[in-house]
């Protein structure tokens, strides 16, 4: 297998057309300030995933939610999910995390599959609550674990497939998902 460590966001875009614009309907696109995801329409002849501006963690997020969203859910702008912006109390936040744990779950074995160092997105900078980036990571990350043990899902398993072979990463296990460091274990 050959390695190709740049992580240039053009890759993932063809690769991920490659497998699923024919098969799904559905293409990856570069977009401006803000992610979404779009449904076929009479102006949109495919699905599109667009991922703002040009960051491969930003395309690597987005892939996360299409990844776990049903068929019904792809036919609904950004699925039909709840968002709440970046400003959410402790309560909201914790809403926030419980339905990401899974998109970030797959994020992360995406990310892992291109040799990309994942990073939790909490959201919420400007929140009256400091997110726990520690416990959320140790949740997406037994979210990680289960998908390894007892199947990924289907459209996850083919992207991170076609990522490892352009990417040159082995079969992912356990070991490549490690437990965050509390900052608190550094003095």
């Amino acid at each position: 297998m050959k390695i190709h460590m740049k992580h240039d966001y053009n890759d993932l875009i063809q690769l991920f057309n490659k497998v699923f614009l024919e098969r799904l309907n559905t293409e990856l696109l570069l977009g401006g300030d803000e992610p979404i995801y779009l449904p076929a329409s009479e102006e949109r002849p495919h699905h599109q995933i667009i991922f703002a501006r040009g960051y491969y963690a930003s395309a690597m997020h987005e892939l996360g939610h299409w990844c776990i969203a049903g068929e019904a859910r792809r036919l609904l702008e950004d699925y039909g999910y709840w968002y709440q912006p970046d400003g959410r109390s402790a309560e909201v936040q914790a809403e926030f995390e419980v339905v990401e744990i899974k998109p970030q779950a797959i994020e992360w074995i995406l990310s892992a599959s291109c040799g990309f160092k994942y990073q939790v997105s909490c959201d919420n900078l400007s929140g009256n609550c400091e997110p726990d980036r520690v416990g959320f990571t140790l949740k997406v990350r037994e979210q990680v674990i289960h998908y390894l043990t007892y199947g990924i899902p289907e459209r996850a398993q083919m992207l991170s497939d076609a990522f490892r072979d352009f990417y040159g990463i082995e079969p992912l296990t356990e070991a490549d998902f490690p437990k965050p460091i509390p900052l608190t274990d550094y003095a």
